[in-house]
């Protein structure tokens, strides 16, 4: 099996980013499979907004176990649990590749943009599936890069697709994977899947604003500005460079920028 790094790291700018998913906007192909009493496995569960969400879905009667392979930022779901008041929710450290739970256990198993950073996501949606009863969902959503389009069209925009996508495949990771999840979840031994696609759309201007800053900040001031510069696939100067036309881009009172992602439900 391949190793893979997670390309974003956990900087503020890419927490902001992730504090901002819901179910609604995030999960919303998984949402009416889901009733109170039924037990849920969140992996990759970041700061926990999504999980609070599944968690009061559930509800009464049901759990969400939300799992992450980074200790520190399941200390942040924690606290997101408590703000909230959400109190059917237990957090573990765990590597998707090897879930330390039993087979069987769980009547819902969901990842939320985690196949796309793993070194083999068959093998993780084959350990997903391992750990869903019978009768149960194995639900996966991940962004497709390639896909992503903007408007106005900004060169440093360009620039910075094309280094994303590579810094992100040298890390073991598919940028491009939410075309792939159907083809995978075929590979992992899934019968029935449903492949559906979701989108997020950023066009106004407070939208423009939070979606340009935190990558602008992301693309000079996290661990994925690192990777590319360690791995010698950009300079600081240039990555300085694809910032300033990401602020450009906010600047733009016509612009216009959306995220594809692919979604499977696989029924067990």
């Amino acid at each position: 099996m391949a190793d893979a790094v997670y390309t974003h790291g956990h900087h503020e700018s890419v927490l902001r980013s992730h504090r901002w998913r819901t179910a609604a906007n995030s999960a919303a192909y998984l949402v009416g499979a889901l009733r109170p009493g039924m037990d849920v496995l969140d992996v990759g569960c970041g700061p926990g907004t999504i999980t609070a969400d599944l968690a009061g879905l559930v509800a009464p009667g049901g759990r969400v176990t939300a799992v992450d392979a980074e200790a520190g930022v399941l200390e942040q779901a924690r606290a997101t649990a408590r703000e909230r008041g959400v109190e059917n929710v237990r957090f573990a450290v765990a590597d998707v590749h090897a879930l330390d739970f039993p087979d069987d256990s769980f009547d819902v198993v969901h990842a939320h943009q985690v196949l796309q950073h793993v070194g083999d996501p068959v093998a993780a949606l084959r350990e997903m599936r391992r750990v869903c009863r019978p009768g149960g969902v194995v639900a996966a959503r991940d962004g497709d890069y390639a896909a992503f389009t903007w408007y106005p069209e900004v060169p440093a925009l360009d620039a910075w697709l094309d280094l994303y996508r590579r810094v992100a495949r040298a890390n073991g990771g598919e940028p491009d994977a939410g075309r792939r999840l159907l083809s995978w979840a075929r590979r992992a031994g899934f019968t029935d899947v449903t492949a559906t696609a979701g989108t997020w759309l950023f066009a106004t201007p407070e939208e423009r604003a939070w979606w340009s800053g935190l990558w602008a900040d992301r693309t000079t001031a996290s661990g994925y500005a690192a990777l590319a510069v360690d791995g010698g696939h950009a300079t600081r100067r240039e990555l300085a460079s694809i910032a300033e036309g990401w602020r450009e881009w906010g600047r733009r009172d016509d612009g216009w920028f959306l995220v594809p992602h692919g979604e499977v439900l696989c029924r067990v």
